[in-house]
C-alpha cells in the first residue's frame, strides 16, 4: 500500500488544475462520535481542499446557502489566504433557499463574497437564473417542492463541474427518495463523471463506497450493534449499484490508481485527503 507520506508528496504545480471545476458534496456524518472525530475534521479538510485546488488554478463549486457560521463562508475565509481574486469559488443556490432570502440578505453575502466568489441563483428545476427574482421572499415550502429543488441543485452542479468529492451524509432525515449524497453519486454516474468518495469520515459516503467497491469498505463494519437500515437507504443503494452496472463506470475512473483509492476511502487526514484529490484531478488533466 502506498505510504502515508507519498500521498502527501505528489504535489501539483501552478496552474495545473487550470479550468478544472471541482464539486464539493459535504455533510453531517452519523459515524463521527463512532470513530472518534469532529465536525471541525470536516471543516479542516475543505480548508486543504481549497487550498490544493484553489492554489493549482482550479475552482470550486458548492451547494449550500449563504447563511453566516455555514460552509460557504468558512471557504470565503479560506479563500482569503491564498490570493486568488478571480472568484474561484462558485456557490450554487437552490431556489427554495434563495427564495426565502431577502434582497437585503442577499446584497451583504454578494459583498461578502467580494472577489473571491459568485453565486449561481438557480430555478426550481436547476436552471441558471440571471440573478434573484425581483419580488417578496417566500415564507415556506412543501417538501416536494425543496426536494425537487435540491435535485436541480444537484443536476446542474453535474453538469457544470469536472469531478466531485464526496465527504459524510447523513443516512436519515433526508428530503426525497434517497440522502442526498446518494442522489449526488447517481448523477455523477449516470453522466460518467470522476468521483472522489472520501471514507474516512463514514456516513452515507462509505455506504455508497461499500456499494461501488465493497474491499475498499473493509476498515469499519457495515452496521453497529446489528442495527437494520432504511428501506430507503437499501433502496437508493441498490438504484446506485444498478446505474454503476448499466453505465459500466463506478467513479474511480479519476485518476487515481487502486491503492490510492483505497487510501481516500479510509482516510481522515485533511492534507492526506486533498493530496489525493488533487493528484487525481492532476493526471486526468494530464490525460485530457
Amino acid at each position: 500500500m502506498m505510504s502515508k507520506d507519498e500521498a502527501r508528496t505528489d504535489l501539483l504545480p501552478p496552474d495545473a488544475l487550470k479550468g478544472k471545476r471541482l464539486g464539493i458534496s459535504v455533510s453531517d456524518s452519523p459515524d463521527l462520535d463512532r470513530l472518534g472525530l469532529l465536525d471541525t475534521h470536516f471543516r479542516m479538510t475543505l480548508g486543504e481542499l481549497a487550498r490544493a485546488v484553489v492554489i493549482a488554478g482550479g475552482s470550486l463549486f458548492y451547494g449550500g446557502h449563504l447563511q453566516p457560521e455555514g460552509i460557504t463562508n468558512f471557504l470565503v475565509e479560506e479563500l482569503h489566504r491564498y490570493g486568488r481574486r478571480d472568484r474561484p469559488l462558485k456557490v450554487c443556490l437552490a431556489w427554495t433557499v434563495h427564495r426565502l432570502m431577502t434582497a437585503k440578505q442577499i446584497a451583504e453575502q454578494k459583498e461578502f463574497l467580494g472577489l473571491f466568489g459568485e453565486v449561481f441563483f438557480l430555478s426550481p428545476d436547476g436552471q441558471r437564473l440571471d440573478g434573484p427574482v425581483d419580488e417578496p421572499p417566500q415564507q415556506s415550502f412543501a417538501s416536494e417542492e425543496h426536494a425537487a429543488a435540491l435535485s436541480g441543485l444537484r443536476s446542474f452542479m453535474t453538469d457544470n463541474t469536472d469531478a466531485r468529492i464526496v465527504i459524510g451524509g447523513k443516512r436519515e432525515g433526508f428530503q426525497g427518495n434517497m440522502p442526498g449524497i446518494f442522489e449526488e453519486v447517481l448523477f455523477s454516474l449516470e453522466r460518467h463523471q470522476p468521483l472522489y468518495l472520501a471514507g474516512g469520515f463514514g456516513g452515507a459516503t462509505l455506504d455508497v463506497i461499500r456499494t461501488l467497491r465493497p474491499a475498499f469498505a473493509e476498515w469499519l463494519p457495515a452496521l453497529p450493534d446489528g442495527a437494520e437500515p432504511y428501506q430507503r437507504l437499501n433502496d437508493g443503494l441498490v438504484r446506485l449499484g444498478e446505474v454503476a452496472s448499466a453505465q459500466k463506470w463506478d467513479g474511480y475512473e479519476n485518476g487515481l490508481n487502486e491503492e490510492e483509492g483505497c487510501l481516500l476511502a479510509a482516510s481522515y487526514r485533511p492534507s492526506e485527503i486533498a493530496a489525493l484529490v488533487g493528484k487525481g484531478m492532476g493526471r486526468l488533466l494530464v490525460k485530457n
